[in-house]
């Protein structure tokens, strides 16, 4: 495992971060920053094909999500493997992504929004709650885990974090030079892309990342609601 990345992308299932954050990703790549992405479920409730195993579709989508990662420069993949549709906000779980952001040690950490209403899969409303709490302040604070700092696992402060699928967007980035690199990564979940029945995604999505530039200077967007974390 890598550690001291500048951006870790943490999400619910494979393909979340494609959706909601890739063409962000993929330009701070181009600037050098490094990235990574924590992936808690293998998204092995994803499908409606009756002929696929839950074992058939971890492997599948875990090879679809290391192949879009490489489209996007993004370096390092961890599957967390936890159950499709069982995330859980528990301690054991909260200490977890703690040790996952102590490792990387981020600057920017993106994930779901835990606080989108209605129509949002639990999943993505779970992670997005435990990765806020465990950033502020579990992973700051040194008393918070004792154990981890004996294990080398010294505390880490996060300086952004980014929230994609929000309601209440309060920061639109400029997607304009690398939805293309977003499109490829998209493409490469298959197994997904055929759930949508919507044929290539490319159409869609670009209206969709146009209506998110609404109002901007620039054409396509990917929209977040962005915090800065306490020092």
């Amino acid at each position: 495992m890598t550690a001291a990345t500048d951006v870790l992308v943490i999400a619910a299932h494979p393909d979340d971060a494609e959706f909601g954050a890739a063409g962000t990703v993929a330009k701070w790549v181009r600037t050098g920053r490094r990235a990574a992405y924590l992936v808690c479920t293998s998204g092995e409730k994803g499908t409606t094909d009756l002929s696929l195993t839950a074992e058939q579709l971890i492997a599948m989508r875990e090879e679809e999500q290391r192949a879009a990662a490489r489209v996007l420069g993004v370096e390092e993949v961890v599957f967390l493997r936890r159950p499709d549709q069982g995330l859980e906000d528990t301690a054991e779980f909260r200490k977890l992504i703690v040790r996952m952001i102590r490792t990387f040690r981020p600057q920017i950490v993106m994930t779901s929004d835990p606080y989108r209403r209605y129509i949002w899969h639990r999943d993505h409303r779970i992670i997005g709650q435990v990765v806020l709490d465990a950033v502020f302040p579990y992973a700051r604070d040194h008393l918070a885990y004792p154990d981890l700092i004996a294990a080398g696992l010294a505390p880490h402060k996060v300086q952004e974090l980014y929230f994609w699928g929000a309601e209440e967007i309060n920061h639109r980035s400029d997607i304009s030079a690398t939805f293309d690199l977003k499109i490829a990564a998209l493409r490469c979940h298959a197994s997904q892309v055929r759930e949508f029945n919507r044929g290539d995604p490319e159409q869609w999505l670009r209206q969709r990342c146009r209506e998110m530039a609404a109002g901007e200077s620039f054409g396509l967007a990917e929209a977040f609601h962005r915090v800065e974390a306490p020092p």
